[in-house]
């Protein structure tokens, strides 16, 4: 019987990192990741790790595979390259899975899009520039391909302006619920005599009786509060106890 070769061939992985910035939360990156069921994701404290693996050698361990990895600045791509598999055409179908990951958490983060469309240009004219003439047939296959890339390269040019405008109405939204708050907070936080008010128009419109626990409830003010307030209304001769 022949002897069978098991010498496990390791893939080559390269790595390429973009600069970029949260405009958002990671909580939201991974819904938005989770939600499309395409890629797996992983989050640390300060990191959000996507990746998936395409294919597997026979030892079932990891062949074809991508790694995104995202902090609050940077996007890191690590991805496989096999031996008898193109560098440049690798490069290309990670750099598209990218692309389809930062459309889907566009709005929680933002690439450095010059640097990005460069190094996707440079990819692409990779390819383009080891096809020679002869090769007008492979070309053809992949013109589909450049198509995509160009409408892809439309289409993040018009997230990128999108970006901007959602960054600043999420500013925006953000001073105004940091403001509601402080209103909410003074609201819950009464003075004695606003209490002594709202506890006089409350006995007025419930028959000259008082709840304490739904009147506490009502205006999320702790029950002994309410109490020692009645109490001092009492003691003061603005009200009466009954029974």
């Amino acid at each position: 019987m022949a002897d069978v070769n098991t010498e496990v061939i390791e893939p080559d992985v390269n790595t390429v990192t973009f600069d970029g910035k949260l405009i958002g939360t990671m909580d939201a990156m991974s819904a938005a990741l989770s939600a499309n069921q395409i890629f797996s994701v992983s989050a640390t404290e300060d990191r959000l790790i996507v990746f998936d693996v395409e294919t597997r050698d026979m030892q079932k361990r990891p062949l074809l595979f991508f790694i995104m990895t995202f902090t609050s600045s940077t996007v890191q791509l690590d991805y496989s390259v096999p031996k008898d598999v193109s560098d440049k055409l690798r490069k290309l179908s990670v750099l598209r899975n990218l692309m389809g990951a930062l459309s889907l958490v566009s709005q929680s983060f933002a690439i450095d899009q010059k640097a990005f469309f460069e190094y996707v240009d440079s990819a692409v004219d990779d390819v383009v520039a080891s096809m020679s003439q002869g090769y007008g047939v492979l070309f053809n296959s992949y013109d589909s391909l450049l198509a995509e890339h160009r409408e892809l390269r439309r289409l993040n040019l018009e997230l990128a302006s999108s970006n901007k405008t959602l960054a600043a109405d999420a500013t925006r939204l953000s001073r105004e619920n940091e403001e509601l708050r402080g209103k909410l907070k003074l609201l819950e936080n009464y003075s004695d005599e606003s209490l002594m008010v709202m506890i006089e128009e409350w006995i007025d419109s419930h028959s000259d009786t008082i709840d304490v626990p739904e009147f506490s409830k009502a205006y999320k003010v702790p029950q002994p509060r309410v109490e020692q307030i009645l109490s001092r209304m009492v003691a003061a001769g603005f009200i009466e106890m009954k029974g």
